[in-house]
């Protein structure tokens, strides 16, 4: 009750928790028993509330609430209960996934879901059932937010209830489609007209790029939902807008402070485009291949929210946009740097339907991409 919106109500059912579910209480995750300790919400909706767990052998994990089994006709398992009908789930979880115990992690490969790197660090999340674990290792990480590394871990240990793992990087893939994300929203923005749109001085012959999406026809606009955690979107405080924050230090010369910063965002949400976009800039002048794995995610990650026969438009006029066509702007600019002429030609030419005002520009060097033309030889010229 008076509560509105998604955060006041996971605020509402944190409080209820802590009100009303005597702890420590019985339970199980996946299958493996545990010792709920407490039950708390950070702020991140996507997350939503989380529990604090405790296994056999002593080790804490944080989990997702959502996760957990309670014994039927407690207290725990009815509120559990509320809470998962309340996200739309099942009463109780079915799903099975690898054990968060010591024997998981410490005997075999690992698959964790990348979620912020800092040097020979990385925040992590099991790919199977989400307990967090941060990984150590000898030297700088070679992954990037939102890819799945394959790990083989060494050790493994606690440390004021967080689970460290040093181990070794063998592999990494990416797949958005198995992070298990909520899509980001695409609300509809009305109709865009080919007629309203500038396509030249007049009598200057149509581009060929845009006789197909002229003969089209009219079609929807939608603007994507941008995710910023930290950001009120309802009254925003352009002074603690974390993007700025990033770009003020970059402009600075701090370039390690910006860094940190946008890896916090992808650490809190992996759905925050722009931080996955300018992580990508930090790299592009000096490591474009680095950085096309950045701005890849990211483009990824807004395709997926997509779908697959969209046909409408993603104005950059619709500020909202352009975090996604930030980082299809720079997936194109770093296939085409690292000779992949192909599917650079396939994301500008993805871009101008989207856009076909082009902001970005993509139009000018669509021709030299399409003819294999090299990076350096289009600059030069």
């Amino acid at each position: 009750m008076d509560a509105y919106g998604e955060q006041e109500q996971l605020w509402a059912f944190r409080q209820a928790f802590e009100d009303n579910v005597p702890l420590p209480a019985e339970g199980s995750v996946v299958g493996e028993p545990v010792v709920v300790l407490a039950f708390d919400y950070d702020g991140n909706e996507r997350r939503g509330l989380t529990a604090k767990c405790r296994t056999a052998d002593g080790l804490k994990h944080v989990v997702a609430a959502a996760d957990l089994l309670m014994a039927p006709g407690t207290e725990a398992g009815r509120y559990v209960a509320a809470y998962r009908k309340w996200m739309g789930l099942t009463s109780r979880p079915t799903a099975a996934s690898p054990k968060l115990g010591k024997a998981r992690l410490a005997s075999e490969p690992v698959e964790l879901v990348v979620l912020s790197v800092q040097q020979k660090a990385a925040h992590c999340r099991l790919l199977s059932g989400g307990a967090e674990v941060t990984l150590r290792a000898t030297r700088r990480l070679d992954a990037v937010p939102g890819e799945i590394a394959m790990v083989r871990p060494l050790k493994q240990w606690t440390d004021d209830g967080n689970t460290y793992l040093s181990g070794r990087i063998e592999s990494t893939r990416l797949d958005v489609g198995a992070l298990n994300f909520v899509p980001l929203k695409m609300e509809p923005r009305g109709v865009w007209e080919p007629a309203q749109e500038y396509w030249g001085e007049d009598g200057a012959p149509i581009a060929r790029w845009a006789k197909p999406i002229i003969k089209r026809g009219p079609r929807p606009q939608f603007e994507m939902e941008q995710v910023l955690p930290g950001l009120d979107h309802e009254d925003p405080d352009p002074d603690a807008d974390p993007i700025v924050q990033a770009n003020d230090r970059k402009d600075a010369g701090d370039a390690e402070g910006a860094y940190n910063i946008l890896m916090s965002l992808c650490q809190a949400d992996l759905r925050c485009l722009d931080a996955h976009s300018h992580l990508g800039n930090l790299l592009f002048d000096r490591r474009p291949k680095d950085a096309l794995r950045h701005y890849e995610v990211g483009y990824r990650i807004g395709d997926v929210s997509i779908g697959e026969n969209f046909d409408g438009l993603l104005p950059w006029g619709l500020i909202d946009n352009r975090p996604f066509l930030r980082c299809m702007h720079g997936f194109g600019l770093c296939l085409w740097r690292v000779g992949r002429f192909a599917e650079a030609t396939r994301v500008f030419k993805g871009m101008l339907w989207l856009n076909p005002s082009d902001n970005q520009g993509v139009r000018f060097v669509l021709n030299d991409v399409e003819t294999n033309v090299a990076w350096v030889d289009s600059r030069n010229r």
